[in-house]
């Protein structure tokens, strides 16, 4: 290709190359002590003037997302692919390989081999262009750390392979520098971290990998000879992206300088000149939709590690900085993804409904007491291809289903807020044999003019008010999920107040409809307890798991530990907790959820549940409460024991209006109880507190004989809402 540069300016280049050819001749030609005290001098002058990435270097380096066990690679973050390795983990035909191919004399010179610099610079003006390069691993380490310093201008970045003799003398003067003040050994560490060796792989642990599929430490002689041979020209010799008989010429070139240098016997290079070029690509992961093959259900929880990443102060003052430490940090990162946890939960979620189906079933789990996220499952694909025929979020999709955000406020999860109620009411000093006499339909203070009002009043009932209208308490109106009795709690109390509570536990309102009536409106959101706002997995099985962990919130937490490049342990693993209720107030909900899942109170006065073959597939005590939305447009059930919370809700994310039935309940219900099971199998069993006598209270009179199970279990949903609010819940989206 033509020069871009003026006859002018090649001549004086020319002029240039040859004095400097000149002077390196005569300095070569001087007694070798004379001629090393100059460099000495030169080196130690330069020193502290050397950039800051020479002397500390800072260079991209990929970051690793681990599952909770430090072992299972989730997948890695990076804009540059590189990672260092110190050079005990390199093996030693590696670096006498690429000292072979590159720099001779290594161990020998001060930084610039001035012969070989000569020879290349006469070279060079003989053929007016740049035949030979003549740098030493340590001049090519100075040119590979300044032009991909990330602290330095583009134009300087650029400057740094500009073919001048300014550019050169300075590269000299760098490398001179470094050598009085590093090993030799150091160096060759550092070149081999930071050199390219093609098809994106930049250091050694990179070209292994990409090339082998093998670590740096178990590389082969043929192996390392071919990966020094692609130093020179990376993209011409490389034998994914380039020419492979280019490949196999330079493979034998090393070779034959390792037998020359002594490196290797004649018969050890021609053996492995012998060898056939066996290669085993491996593309490393990039990002979350890059997860290991088989698992892009990984994605979703990796995509939350992301955003909560991006509001960590230790990372970086902006976002945008923050994202840029996590593809260029190389931290390592130990998740707390359980990846048997999270292996039930896809299994479960899948199960309910495929990975083509327009409905969804997004499971969240979440540990009580720290706030790690142990699992996040739904039947999609994390991934960005398209969907076929136009369907949205189905089969793949990027959208946050399981933890919510973006374009994701979440769904409705009916009766599973009535513990928010029952919380309210236990910290007003409720007992939990506060008694009601529960009508199959309630008249309350909203108006309403809607079929089947009662007086111009909102009035909602039961859905099965056989099984559920009597006089109820605390216990058996959970179990029962009994409508009408928790709107009168509510009222009860306020419903301002149970809101709060909700909030407080951690239900976000993602909604603008529903954070405006929480803002503006709550003391008359009278439809509240019956679980009308939308709410996510995640929410709310951490919202449950503050109960399981009496009273302690815990913000959740998708980190077990990060280490620096450094080995430096960076303060962002440690659970955030508070206290936002009364121990007593969190054990007394917690026995009135015993009674939905088929277990006993402490008090004896559970009588019937929703969900109660939750028992027998746990095994173990446990509590929970399902949730049906109105017309069943959702099904959700919750579950804790003191390890563990997990929520699941059946729901179409693309459209409210679909609604999934209520066959679908049984099924949500068994997902989230095998889900249980699997995180706790292997763990001590643990009882839950009973209550204090006081908020437990005195039952106002014996509680009725228990009535045979149905068939088919009591539904849950909510009946009866004003029409305007229905209007508004199905607009909503």
């Amino acid at each position: 290709m033509p020069s871009s540069r003026s006859p002018l300016a090649r001549l004086l280049t020319v002029l240039l190359a040859g004095l400097l050819a000149g002077l390196v001749l005569a300095l070569a030609a001087l007694p070798t002590g004379l001629l090393g005290g100059f460099v000495v001098k030169a080196g130690l002058g330069a020193y502290a003037e050397l950039p800051d990435a020479l002397r500390t270097p800072v260079q991209p380096q990929r970051s690793y997302l681990y599952a909770n066990d430090g072992t299972t690679l989730l997948t890695t973050f990076y804009d540059v692919n590189r990672t260092d390795v110190p050079l005990a983990e390199i093996a030693p035909v590696m670096r006498q390989a690429i000292v072979s191919a590159e720099d001779r004399r290594f161990y020998s010179h001060g930084g610039a081999d001035l012969r070989g610099i000569a020879r290349a610079l006469v070279a060079n003006v003989k053929g007016g262009g740049t035949e030979q390069g003549g740098s030493t691993l340590t001049m090519q380490y100075v040119r590979n750390v300044l032009k991909t310093d990330p602290n330095r201008t583009a134009e300087e970045r650029q400057a740094a392979t500009e073919q001048t003799v300014g550019r050169k003398l300075q590269e000299i003067r760098y490398a001179n520098a470094l050598e009085q003040s590093l090993s030799k050994d150091e160096i060759l560490n550092r070149y081999l971290n930071i050199a390219y060796f093609g098809s994106g792989a930049y250091g050694v642990a990179a070209a292994s990998q990409r090339y082998f599929g093998t670590a740096p430490a178990d590389l082969t002689l043929g192996e390392a000879a071919l990966l020094a041979g692609l130093v020179q020209s990376p993209d011409e010799y490389s034998p994914i992206d380039g020419d492979k008989n280019k490949a196999l010429a330079r493979r034998a070139y090393v070779l034959d300088s390792m037998a020359e240098t002594g490196a290797i016997t004649a018969r050890q290079a021609a053996a492995a000149k012998a060898e056939p070029l066996t290669l085993h690509p491996t593309a490393q992961p990039n990002g979350c939709t890059a997860t290991a093959q088989g698992h892009d259900d990984w994605g979703f929880f990796c995509d939350y590690l992301r955003q909560w990443w991006l509001t960590q102060p230790a990372f970086g003052d902006t976002p945008q900085e923050r994202e840029q430490a996590l593809r260029r940090g190389g931290y390592r990162v130990v998740t707390t993804l359980d990846p048997k946890i999270q292996q039930t939960a896809q299994a479960q979620a899948t199960k309910v409904y495929g990975y083509d189906d327009k409905r969804a079933l997004p499971i969240a789990a979440v540990e009580p007491g720290t706030g790690r996220v142990l699992a996040m499952a739904v039947n999609r694909h994390y991934s960005l291809a398209d969907n076929p025929g136009g369907q949205g979020n189905h089969p793949n999709t990027v959208n946050p289903l399981i933890s919510g955000g973006a374009s994701v406020d979440g769904y409705q999860a009916g009766s599973t807020f009535k513990l928010f109620t029952m919380l309210a009411a236990l910290e007003a000093g409720k007992p939990l044999a506060t008694g009601f006499d529960a009508p199959a339909k309630l008249p309350t203070r909203y108006a309403s003019d809607d079929e089947g009002n009662c007086d111009g009043t909102w009035c909602p009932g039961n859905a099965n008010p056989e099984w559920m209208d009597g006089y109820r308490m605390m216990w058996d109106g959970f179990g029962r999920s009994v409508n009408t009795y928790f709107v009168w709690l509510a009222e009860q109390v306020g419903e301002d107040k149970v809101v709060e509570m909700a909030q407080r536990l951690g239900i976000t309102f993602r909604a603008d409809s529903d954070a405006a009536f929480a803002r503006d409106d709550a003391a008359n959101w009278g439809a509240f307890t019956l679980g009308v706002a939308a709410t996510t997995p995640l929410d709310l099985a951490n919202a449950y798991a503050t109960v399981a962990a009496e009273g302690t919130y815990c913000s959740p937490l998708p980190v077990a530990s990060v280490t620096g490049s450094d080995g430096a342990t960076v303060d962002v693993g440690q659970p955030d907790c508070k206290r936002v209720l009364e121990p007593d107030v969190a054990r007394a909900a917690t026995d009135a959820a015993r009674c939905p899942v088929g277990q006993q109170s402490a008090y004896g006065q559970c009588n019937g549940g929703t969900a109660t073959g939750v028992d027998g597939i746990v095994g173990r005590p446990v509590a929970g409460k399902t949730g049906s939305s109105e017309r069943n447009a959702t099904e959700t059930f919750v579950g804790f024991t003191p390890q563990v919370a997990v929520a699941g809700i059946a729901a179409n994310p693309d459209d409210a209006a679909d609604l999934v039935g209520s066959a679908v309940q049984t099924k949500v219900i068994d997902a989230v109880a095998r889900v249980i099971k699997t995180a706790v199998t292997g763990k001590p069993v643990q009882d839950f507190t009973a209550p204090s006598r006081d908020l437990a209270g005195t039952p106002q009179r014996p509680q009725p004989r228990p009535q045979p199970e149905q068939p088919t279990p009591p539904r849950d949903d909510n009946r009866n809402l004003p029409s305007d609010l229905l209007r508004w819940l199905q607009g909503r989206g």
